[in-house]
C-alpha cells in the first residue's frame, strides 16, 4: 500500500514539475543554497542507554570545523569515529548506516592520514566523568557536492580506531549513531 502511494505521489509530482508533457528545463530553477552549518543528533544503540551527544559541522575557508560532544560514556576511554555510508539508525546496533563513507576507494587511515576514508575523523576520549569532546577542521569532508556528508550517518563505537587495520580499524560495535542534517540557521540565504 505504501509503496503504491508512494509511485502515485512520486508520479504527480513527475508530472507537475514536466508541466503535463512539457520538458522541464532546469537553468530556469535555482539550485538550493549551500548549507553552512550541520549537525547530527547522536542517539544510543540497543544496550547502550544513557548515551547521547551532537556533531557539529560548520563551513570555513580552510575546511569543515567540527565539534562533538558524547556522554555517558565509559570515563577514560577511546571511541572510533566516523562518517558512515548511509542516513539510517534504523538497525537496533546501527549497521543500517554502512561502511564508512569512502566514495574515493581509499585505504582507511587517521584524520591526518594522507590517503583515508573521508569519513575517517579518528577517536574520541573521555574524560573522568565519561564526557568527550572534540573540536578539529578537517580538509577531506565536504557540505556540499558528491562527497558531501549531508544525509550521512554518525558513528560512535564501543572501541578505539587503531588508525591502521584494514578496512575499518577495528572499533567494535556502535554505540552512537546520528543523521547529518541542516541546522536551524545553517543556510546561507544570500544566493
Amino acid at each position: 500500500m505504501q509503496r503504491k502511494l508512494l509511485l502515485g505521489t512520486t508520479l504527480t509530482l513527475a508530472a507537475a514539475l514536466t508541466g503535463c508533457g512539457d520538458s522541464y528545463d532546469a537553468s530556469t530553477h535555482h539550485a538550493a543554497p549551500a548549507p553552512t552549518q550541520l549537525v547530527a543528533m547522536l542517539h544510543p544503540t540497543d544496550g547502550n542507554d544513557g548515551k547521547s551527544g551532537y556533531v557539529i559541522f560548520r563551513q570555513e575557508d580552510n575546511g569543515v570545523f567540527l565539534s562533538a560532544h558524547v556522554e555517558g560514556l565509559p570515563s577514560n576511554s577511546t571511541h572510533g569515529f566516523h562518517i558512515h555510508e548511509y542516513g539510517d539508525c534504523s538497525a537496533p546496533d546501527a549497521t543500517s548506516a554502512g561502511g564508512h563513507f569512502n566514495p574515493t576507494g581509499a585505504p582507511h587511515g587517521g584524520p591526518d592520514s594522507g590517503e583515508r576514508h573521508v569519513g575517517d575523523l579518528g577517536n574520541l576520549t573521555s574524560d573522568n566523568n565519561g564526557m568527550a569532546h572534540l573540536e578539529m577542521t578537517d580538509h577531506k569532508l565536504s557540505m556540499t557536492g558528491a562527497h558531501s556528508i549531508l544525509g550521512r550517518g554518525v558513528i560512535v563505537h564501543a572501541q578505539p580506531d587503531d588508525l591502521v587495520s584494514q578496512p575499518v580499524g577495528e572499533a567494535g560495535a556502535r554505540i552512537l549513531c546520528g543523521v547529518v542534517g541542516i541546522a536551524q540557521g545553517g543556510v546561507n540565504s544570500s544566493h
